[in-house]
């Protein structure tokens, strides 16, 4: 009983420790994970509300650089309830500096309106920390092709 307790204990005190020690990559990859799930619940605002305020989107389906919180809203203004969905398959972090991530891979765009059809793509997102909040300075997303030329 007493082992049991002592390893309890252990491990609730490690999930506290784990939190404190996330690093820049942790941090980041949060940030990466809540952007998928809030465009998948299709919540414009707090979608646009990860990123900085002069943030650069090159959209996946947008021919133009969407720049700044209006330029970026502007792109989602057909989020919500869209029933769009997102999933990310891989990814890679790249540790900049303390403050500056990169994560690129894969994920899947899906619209209820296509039978959520996969649609698969590819990202990179620059993550950075500024005033004590990870936000998104830089996001560039295009379709994946099937095939290489």
């Amino acid at each position: 009983m007493k082992r049991t307790i002592t390893v309890a204990m252990y491990l609730w005190a490690g999930a506290f420790a784990s939190d404190a020690l996330a690093g820049p990559a942790e941090e980041a990859n949060a940030v990466i994970d809540k952007w998928s799930a809030t465009y998948t619940a299709n919540d414009r605002d707090a979608l646009v509300g990860l990123y900085a305020p002069d943030a650069v989107l090159l959209g996946t389906t947008s021919p133009v650089i969407s720049e700044g919180t209006e330029g970026i809203r502007k792109y989602f203004q057909e989020l919500p309830g869209s029933g769009r969905k997102n999933v990310i398959v891989e990814r890679r972090m790249i540790i900049l500096s303390e403050t500056s991530v990169v994560g690129t891979g894969f994920y899947n765009f899906a619209r209820a309106a296509e039978n959520d059809t996969p649609r698969p793509s590819r990202f990179t997102f620059v993550v950075v920390k500024r005033d004590g909040r990870w936000v998104i300075a830089h996001h560039h997303s295009s379709p994946l092709s099937s095939s290489r030329r």
